[in-house]
């Protein structure tokens, strides 16, 4: 942690929506003005598929949908680092396939020693809390270290 008054490392979690380009905008003002060094985070679950052992039908392999998914989401993890350059921020890029975003956040900020976190209120789920989003909501009350919700 920064003893500073500012802050050595930035997590930015980008997921694609608005609110998360926001994150990113508001993370690089912070990392130019304290030097701190930015990590960008996009974290997407594992693809979900159905399927029964007892129905008798051989396993089908599902390669092919799990490496379209890691690559639609290292798409998104890229438009994130894209817009860190464009505000003259060179990120370190992670991307994580997790059931819980709000647990990998958290995994990562302890691991990369994050001073702190900044993330969109809302992000691209379909399910819309009154006032903050699942994952800004919980990373406020699990995280290891200071967050700011971007609005």
């Amino acid at each position: 942690m920064s003893t500073g008054g500012g802050f050595n490392k930035v997590l930015a979690a980008f997921d694609g929506s608005t609110d998360s380009a926001k994150a990113i905008k508001l993370a690089c003002s912070l990392a130019t003005k304290y030097g701190s060094d930015l990590v960008v985070v996009y974290v997407y679950s594992p693809a979900a598929v159905g399927f029964s052992a007892s129905s008798g039908v051989p396993i089908p392999d599902y390669r092919e949908l799990e490496e379209a998914k890691k690559s639609s989401a290292q798409a998104v993890l890229s438009k994130g680092l894209q817009l860190a350059r464009d505000e003259g921020i060179t990120a370190k890029g992670e991307l994580v396939e997790a059931p819980s975003v709000v647990e990998a956040l958290v995994e990562i900020a302890t691991r990369e020693k994050v001073d702190l976190i900044v993330v969109g209120t809302r992000g691209m789920t379909g399910f819309k809390k009154l006032i903050l989003g699942s994952v800004s909501a919980g990373l406020a009350n699990h995280s290891p270290c200071a967050v700011l919700i971007a609005r």
